[in-house]
């Protein structure tokens, strides 16, 4: 019986691909540019042509049961994935856009097969060795970016869960950050933990300033681009 063959790239015009089909194709996407706390996430993917994966899209339109069981799939099926992170303080030290675009790089270049492309969810890309090709919205239109974005999703809220055992009292297993209504409470209840990022306009508000404390009257904001769902 002759394979049925997928199209990798069911958001591109096939005739408009940005490369050719002699390039190793590499799917990039982070996750947690909005949160108040913890790492931002990224990951890079390279889909094997003869393992095909249903059901890959947006990791934000999927259901945290449905990205559980697409991860190890991808995993599994991928012939490379990588998953790198910026941590808060490298966030509060080079500003968010920076970070995500350091942790992009990082996925990249930990792939175990080098590839020749990548193609970057939305309008910017990181400084890369290789060609780089922004797509905004790739996540639902190129199945490698779909891919990165369930792995950096899901390693972002498994770390997040790791961070609840550690400060339970801001309830990071519920909002993974995030600025919900229920993080900004516990804020203001508890003030900051060591993981929260110090840059971001909710965090500084809640911080004791000193006299003559240049940083926290520094005029880096809360970056509200990119906001992922908490679930």
């Amino acid at each position: 019986m002759r394979k049925k063959k997928v199209n990798f790239y069911p958001g591109l015009k096939k005739n408009a691909l940005p490369f050719s089909p002699e390039d190793i194709v590499c799917g990039v996407d982070e996750a947690g540019r909005g949160p108040l706390a913890g790492p931002v996430f990224a990951a890079a993917v390279i889909l094997h042509p003869d393992r095909p994966i249903e059901g890959l899209r947006d990791s934000k339109k999927l259901t945290a049961e449905r990205r559980g069981e697409l991860a190890p799939l991808i995993k599994e099926h991928a012939l490379a994935w990588a998953i790198a992170e910026c941590s808060h303080e490298e966030i509060d030290n080079i500003n968010i856009l920076q970070a995500t675009m350091l942790a992009m790089r990082r996925a990249v270049e930990a792939l175990a097969t080098m590839p020749t492309v990548a193609l970057i969810d939305g309008n910017r890309s990181p400084v890369l060795s290789i060609r780089c090709c922004p797509i905004i919205e790739g996540d639902d239109k190129v199945h490698a970016i779909s891919a990165a974005s369930i792995l950096a999703k899901t390693a972002r809220d498994a770390a997040l869960v790791t961070l609840h055992e550690l400060y339970p009292e801001y309830g990071f297993d519920q909002h993974k950050g995030y600025g919900t209504a229920l993080h900004l409470e516990r804020l203001r209840e508890h003030g900051a933990c060591p993981v929260h990022r110090r840059s971001f306009s909710p965090v500084r508000a809640v911080l004791p300033v000193a006299p003559g404390d240049a940083y926290l009257g520094a005029s880096m904001e809360f970056d509200f681009g990119d906001m992922d769902e908490a679930a």
